[in-house]
């Protein structure tokens, strides 16, 4: 694909643009995406974003956040949003499969394909684009986009905010390895533009129902597994407690993270039966290197330190395979 500053020219004129970014999408995703959204609407275009599911509640404060169409629930007009579309912006995942439904329509666009992401091994699908994994997020690539364009006095409250939002989660508050200078120093500009980073943090870390945090201690007490001897911690999620505490998109968002705050933990897993398929979330400390995990073992992938993969086995089934894949990386969990 070619470098991302080419797409200079076709934004010089008004077009119709569509931006969409993976299924179930977190902070960074929508964060991102919106922040292209107020971007090209200043410079003129039509623009309208499609998450190809619902998304978390605790996202919808986000600036453009109630206009996002759901492909899932809003299909026609999904799909007529998309008709005859100049250009596509595929955000914060790399393969098409990510968007689940929306994939068949999206391989046979003859649109012009454009790729923001920040993950390993792009899909040899887009005309135009940036995979950089040393981002800390793609709201951060976002950002560097609109200064390598020449736009940066363009950055507004509203871009501010959800670039901000995607970058704080993303860096996990800013204590991942991914926490550069170049992150801070990106921070500090929004921070000149007039940024009130105390809202945003409320609104994603504040913004729960009871019942998550009944659900939260339920997981840490009953759910959760360490095995000490290969520095590994685990939660395993059966549909009955999904149902049980009526979880909502983005209720279990974070979870994984608690485990990594165990004395001596290199590797986390939160697995959930989400009764279509399993779902599996990792994260890593030091050396152990996550994505090359997700791939070998789960048909997964994303970050050195964070990743994910899927299951078609029971619960019960993939967690005796996660125990089984410990036990072959039990060297280098040490």
């Amino acid at each position: 694909m070619k470098r991302i500053e080419e797409i200079k020219p076709l934004l010089e004129t008004p077009k119709r643009v569509v931006i969409t970014m993976h299924q179930k999408p977190d902070a960074d995703a929508m964060g991102s995406s919106l922040a292209l959204y107020h971007y090209l609407r200043q410079k003129g275009h039509d623009v309208t974003v499609i998450s190809p599911t619902n998304f978390p509640d605790f996202l919808i404060w986000m600036p453009g956040a109630k206009e996002v169409i759901d492909f899932e629930s809003m299909q026609d007009k999904a799909l007529k949003a998309l008709d005859g579309i100049d250009l596509l912006f595929c955000l914060d995942f790399n393969a098409l499969y990510r968007t689940k439904g929306m994939e068949p329509y999206l391989t046979q666009m003859a649109c012009t394909k454009i790729l923001v992401d920040h993950h390993l091994e792009p899909q040899p699908v887009f005309d135009y684009g940036i995979s950089d994994t040393t981002a800390a997020s793609t709201a951060q690539l976002i950002y560097e986009i609109i200064y390598k364009l020449g736009d940066e006095d363009l950055i507004n409250e509203d871009m501010a905010q959800c670039i901000y939002a995607g970058t704080m989660t993303d860096t996990g508050s800013f204590r991942f390895t991914s926490t550069s200078a170049r992150v801070h120093r990106m921070v500090a500009d929004l921070f000149d533009r007039g940024l009130k980073h105390e809202i945003i943090h409320s609104a994603i870390y504040d913004n729960f129902l009871e019942n998550r945090l009944r659900f939260l201690g339920h997981s840490l007490l009953n759910r959760m597994e360490v095995y000490y001897e290969y520095n590994t911690a685990m939660i395993a999620i059966p549909y009955t407690d999904l149902k049980r505490f009526d979880l909502q998109t983005g209720d279990t968002e974070g979870v994984v993270n608690f485990l990594l705050s165990i004395q001596g933990i290199k590797l986390a897993a939160l697995i959930i039966d989400r009764h279509a398929e399993i779902k599996l979330s990792f994260r890593s400390k030091g050396d152990f290197d996550v994505n090359t995990f997700a791939r070998k073992y789960f048909d997964g992938g994303g970050h050195f330190h964070a990743a994910g993969g899927h299951s078609s086995e029971t619960l019960e089934k993939t967690v005796q395979h996660f125990i089984e894949a410990i036990k072959e990386n039990e060297e280098q969990l040490q």
